[in-house]
């Protein structure tokens, strides 16, 4: 699938004072949404495996090491058993995760590990998590990790200006970022969940979109709170606003607390509902996890032998 890139739009202040979540239905909204659809057998292998295809497989610990790094991307060649992939019928369809993320130093590594096999390497930059580094580093950092082989940068936004509504300064970080980045895809993280309200995650995911952004995304993964169903619902829904307003897709990745294969479902079931199966592609969604991948095995596991695995005997590094 080709998808369009957005070019950003001129910042319109006025669309950004009209923006007002009306968040006692939102929440009724999300609450519906494991209700709505139950997937058994043969679907629910289905849409595990395309869980898989959406994953950003993430080492951000402060141990991290080439060795880990290089197990990880091991592990995204080979995300499931074949034997697994076989009993299941699945074994001819090239399954694995959208992408592999890692900090700026590990990218080169990472670069040479996924070598020939399609899988992009993305980068945490901008001050991560915090985002509290002079803009000239940041900018530097976004330039250097391209240059080692990064195919898409994740960018942390500085959430004062978000407090504050400085949303020039939002607007005009961003879209310095995104020059920066070059022909990379930029993701933008907002840290939903030191934002305040909901009213704020609208309007920060919105004035990303209006600087150039190509993927909005929650969390660092780092806050207190991270990805949640009611923050995503208003994240999509400012994707469609945007989309009927440019014609632009762009794309949306919750991270952080994403860990088992029930919760990975339902945000399927949330793109499926809310923007339509388009978006159940890498191309304009994933889920930022480092442990997810090894319960979805688990489940596939059970649906291939009726048995589940220990955690252990399916390890990601």
């Amino acid at each position: 699938m080709s998808i369009k890139r957005n070019p950003g739009i001129p910042l319109d202040l006025d669309a950004i004072v009209d923006i007002k979540i009306n968040r006692s239905a939102l929440e009724r909204r999300a609450k519906s949404l494991g209700g709505r659809r139950s997937v058994k057998k043969q679907w629910q292998v289905a849409w595990l495996l395309k869980a898989i295809t959406v994953i950003d497989l993430t080492t951000l610990a402060g141990d991290d090491t080439k060795g880990r790094v290089r197990r990880l991307c091991a592990k995204a060649t080979r995300p499931v058993k074949e034997e697994v992939l076989k009993a299941l019928g699945a074994d001819k369809l090239n399954i694995h995760p959208g992408a592999v993320c890692v900090y700026h130093n590990f990218v080169a590594t990472a670069v040479e590990a996924l070598a020939g096999t399609g899988i992009p390497v993305a980068a945490v930059s901008t001050g991560f998590p915090a985002g509290h580094t002079p803009m000239a580093t940041r900018l530097a950092e976004i330039r250097a990790s391209v240059k080692a082989g990064a195919q898409e940068i994740d960018i942390v936004i500085e959430r004062h200006m978000v407090l504050c509504e400085d949303w020039q300064a939002l607007y005009k970080m961003i879209q310095k970022c995104r020059e920066a980045c070059g022909e990379a895809h930029i993701k933008v993280i907002l840290g939903t969940g030191e934002l305040g309200t909901l009213t704020n995650v609208a309007k920060a995911s919105m004035i990303a979109m209006m600087a150039g952004a190509d993927f909005i995304k929650t969390s660092t993964g780092k806050e207190s709170v991270n990805a949640t169903l009611p923050v995503s619902l208003v994240m999509v829904r400012m994707i469609r606003d945007y989309q009927e307003m440019t014609g632009y897709k762009i794309g949306y990745k919750p991270a952080g607390g994403i860990g088992d294969a029930k919760t990975a479902l339902l945000y399927l079931i949330l793109m499926k509902e809310e923007l339509g199966d388009e978006w159940l592609s890498p191309e304009l969604f994933r889920i930022g996890a480092s442990s997810l991948l090894t319960d979805i095995e688990r489940q596939l596991e059970h649906c291939a032998t009726g048995r589940y695995a220990a955690r252990h005997h399916q390890p990601l590094v």
